[in-house]
């Protein structure tokens, strides 16, 4: 068997054998199951809120982009949803327990915590609000 060969059973064999990790951290851990863990949030008067979790690093730059709309969401939008930014970089079990695989994600959670929607990348204010009235929450003004 010449070289060439053994190069390309080597490359096969490791492809093969990271399919299998990959495939094998999936059945631990079906996708999003790590997203789904309650995150209930509390109104003034106590009743729950739906939640926007933004998780990114204070570095990157579409997350850099994402705080001055995340900050306007918790300045006007805090009555209606719950908006909250994790740092994966400073905090990389919060990347691990929602199950992020880039950054910026958002995630959409109902009141009860259970999540509604994901989304990887910079997401603009008028997505972020259209998402919400998309997901059923008509009372989030633009």
């Amino acid at each position: 068997m010449n070289m060439k060969n053994m190069a390309i059973i080597g490359a096969v064999v490791v492809a093969a054998a990271a399919i299998l990790l990959l495939k094998h951290g999936k059945k631990a851990e079906p996708a999003g199951a790590a997203a789904k863990t309650s995150v209930e949030a509390s109104a003034p008067q106590g009743e729950a809120l739906p939640r926007l979790v933004d998780l990114g690093a204070g570095k990157c730059i579409p997350c850099k982009m994402m705080k001055p709309i995340l900050d306007d969401l918790i300045a006007n939008h805090a009555d209606t949803f719950k908006t909250e930014f994790i740092d994966v970089w400073e905090n990389e079990a919060a990347g691990q327990k929602y199950g992020v695989k880039m950054i910026p994600t958002q995630i959409f959670f109902d009141a009860s915590g259970k999540e509604l929607f994901r989304h990887e990348g910079f997401m603009s204010k008028e997505d972020i609000l259209g998402k919400w009235k998309e997901l059923g929450f008509n009372n989030v003004q633009r």
